[in-house]
This record gives structure tokens, sequence and C-alpha cells, in this order.
């Protein structure tokens, strides 16, 4: 006769003294309830400012517009760095993919420029990841040698191929391609007519509501469609499937992968090379929205898209938020100028003040005292003027993206082998 012993399990340990609990995730409500709370103080900062073009649909679209070259850029980071891979050559492998999305978007259809714009962040982000992970060379030196070698090849490139023949008579120049066709755009047919019908009447919540829906079912590109299905393709494989587990580990300790029999080499080439192409795409969306090629035209987005990644934690959700953020500042400071800028100021007053209260609540006393004292002179600032000087307007998204960022610094948290060099064997 054999008898079953049951189990208990053991007693949870303890925990020691000052040690925190693991960070709740929002649930559903709550998450309404902050979205809620958004845009009701939104509304208010609208209808206490006059600035109707704050919540506008066409503030909105130019939200959009801004938001996904650096999205892309950003996601190509988060492959990149997920991998152990610091990638700052993101604004060149943006550059190739201008140059060649546009090349090939003017000499065939914009559909073979998306291709040809990532095949050409591919080309960079192959490049990158020779000299990283095969040859060692340290990611910050190797990441700005490519912006500097993307940038004068496609200087290089554009003066032999744009301003000769066929293409300067088309309009080409050494510093810009001839136009090309633009991209199908998509808009939801009654719900965007009604939208507007509402936005028009500039009612408290409703209206702005209406504006903002309004955006995001008008004349979508083609391409801001597919940065949505990439940015959930992205959570999905990197999440949810063996392959991004081990992708992830080679980032977080790659001997320890290694060990499992993970070749930590081949993972770290499909990243970056992967990270290249989500760039290049980025560059072809500025491209694609100009409908030509012009030197300089990514203007420093590449950096921008690495920012608004670690401003998201290196995930998804906070990347596209922080992509968000300067599309928004930057549409708002383009089509409104100092007029909605001046606003920004009472509202981003406002959120500081919030952010100085749950800081306080917890504990978080000098976070708080920063984000009080930050949101005292903004409203300051907006009481005792009426608007802004115009080089504070052309400085407010890269101003309020630093200011955000820097507040949620405390939070961040960077996979563990990120830019570190690896040598297959060194855990033996």
């Amino acid at each position: 006769m054999s008898a079953t012993a049951v189990q208990t399990p053991p007693p949870a340990a303890p925990r020691a003294p000052g040690a925190k609990a693991g960070r709740r995730r929002l649930s559903v409500p709550v998450l309404l309830l902050v979205i809620a709370a958004a845009v009701i103080v939104v509304s208010a900062v609208r209808a206490v400012a006059g600035a109707d073009d704050v919540t506008s649909s066409g503030q909105m679209a130019g939200t959009l517009t801004g938001a996904v070259p650096i999205a892309l850029a950003g996601l190509g980071g988060l492959w990149a760095e997920r991998a152990g891979v610091v990638n700052i050559g993101l604004e060149g492998m943006m550059i190739l993919g201008t140059f060649f999305g546009a090349w090939a978007g003017w000499a065939m259809n914009p559909w073979m420029g998306v291709l040809a714009g990532v095949l050409g962040g591919m080309a960079g982000g192959l490049v990158h990841a020779i000299a990283t992970v095969t040859f060692g060379v340290d990611h910050i030196i190797a990441g700005v040698a490519m912006n500097i070698l993307a940038a004068g090849v496609t200087a290089y490139m554009a003066k032999r191929i744009f301003n000769v023949g066929k293409a300067a008579s088309e309009g080409g120049t050494p510093k810009q391609s001839p136009p090309m066709e633009d991209m199908k755009t998509f808009t939801v047919p009654g719900l965007s007519s009604g939208l507007a019908k509402l936005e028009k009447h500039h009612w408290f919540v409703v209206s702005d509501v209406a504006g903002v829906l309004g955006g995001l079912v008008t004349r979508i590109s083609s391409l801001t469609l597919l940065t949505v299905v990439l940015f959930v393709a992205t959570f999905f494989v990197l999440w949810r499937t063996s392959f991004g587990l081990r992708l992830r580990s080679c980032g977080e300790n790659p001997v320890a992968a290694e060990s499992l029999g993970v070749n930590v080499y081949l993972y770290k080439y499909v990243a970056v090379i992967v990270s290249g192409g989500l760039a290049g795409l980025g560059g072809f969306f500025l491209s694609v929205g100009t409908h030509f090629y012009l030197e300089g035209q990514t203007s420093g987005r590449g950096y921008i898209g690495l920012a608004a990644m670690i401003f998201g934690n290196w995930r998804p959700g906070g990347l596209a938020m922080g992509a968000g953020l300067f599309g928004y500042t930057d549409s708002l400071q383009l089509r409104s100028g100092t007029d909605s800028v001046h606003a920004l100021l009472l509202l981003l007053a406002i959120l500081l003040l919030a952010m100085a209260v749950w800081k306080y609540l917890r504990k978080a006393y000098v976070s708080a005292g920063f984000a009080l004292g930050f949101a005292v002179l903004l409203a300051l600032w907006y009481v005792t003027t009426d608007s802004v000087p115009s080089e504070v307007v052309q400085a407010s998204p890269y101003v309020a993206t630093l200011l955000v960022m820097g507040l949620f610094s405390q939070r961040l948290r960077m996979p563990k082998a990120d830019g570190q060099p690896y040598r297959k064997g060194q855990g033996g």
C-alpha cells in the first residue's frame, strides 16, 4: 500500500526592509479614467486659451506625419538594443532610406520606393552589424561613423544621379531628386465628415474628441497603417514567440544564451539588419511626404527616434507615446506658431503639477520638487505673456521631449548587456 504525500508550499520569504514591490500594471478602468481626465484637461486648456488648433483634426494629422518617421527609427533602435547592440547609426540608415527610396519612387513607383528604402537601411544595418558584432568596434563610434558615411555616400550619389540626364530635366539637382508620385491615402467615409461637423461647433470635450478622432480617420497614408502593423508585429514577435525570447536573451545575458544553444551572433545580425530596414522605411516616409529626396532631410530624427525609444523604456507602447509627443509638439509649432505653443505652456504646467502630486504621494520628494518648480515657472510664463518668441516655438518639440524624459528617467531599465562587447565562448 502506498501513501501519497501531500506537500505544502513553503512560506513566502519576507520582504527585506525598504524593498519595493513590483510595478503594478494599469487596469483597463484606470487607464480609461486617465484618458478621460487628459481629454478634459486638454479641452479646458483649449477653451481658456482660445487655441482651437490644439485639438483640431489638422493638428492630429500633422502629429501622425511627424511621429511616424520617428516611431519607425525608434522601433529599429528597439530591435537592435533588445539584442544588445546600441544603434546610434539610425540617423545614417534613415538617410540611406530617404535617398534610395526617393530614387526608386521616382524611377518606378512609390511601393518600389518602399522596398528600396528598406533595403538601403538594411545595407546600413549590415555594415553596423559587421563592425560591432564581428569586429567588436565600440557601438557608439561605429554608429557615428555610419552617420557620416551615409551622409557622404548619398551626397556623392545625388550629384551623380539626380544632376544629369532625365533626372535633371525633371527637376533634379545635386541636392534634390525629381518629384515622385504620392502614396495612396485612406479616409473612412461618413465617419470623417460627421466628425468634421462636430468639430466645427467647438463644444467642450465633444468637439475636441471629434477633432482628435477626425485626424485619425481622414487621409491616412498607407505607410502610417503599415507602421501600426509593424508595431503590433514587433510586440508579438519579440514578446510572444520563442524567437523573440532568444533575441532578447542576447541583450540581457548573451553568455547564458550561448550556453543554451542560441547562436548569439546570428540573432544580433538579424536584429541590427531589421533595425536598419525599419529606419530606412522611416527615411522613405520623409521623402514620400515631400515627394522628393532632399539633402539633410532627416534633420536628426534618427537621434530623436532613439530618444523616444529610451523614453518608452525599450517597449513598443512607450515608444509610440514618445514619438507621438514629439510629433504633436512639432506639428503644433509648424501649424499655429506662437498662439498654440503659448497654450502649450499652460497644458504643460497642469501636467507637471499633476506629476508633482503623484511623485509626492510616492515619496519621491526630489522629483516632486523639480516637477512643481517647472510647473510654477511655466504657469508664470503663461500668465505674464501673450505669446512666446519664435526661437522658443522652433525649439518646443525638443524642449518638451527632454523635459518629459528627464522626469521619467528614474523608471527606465535598459537591457543589461546593451552596448557591451561579446565574443563567442567568453563564458567558458
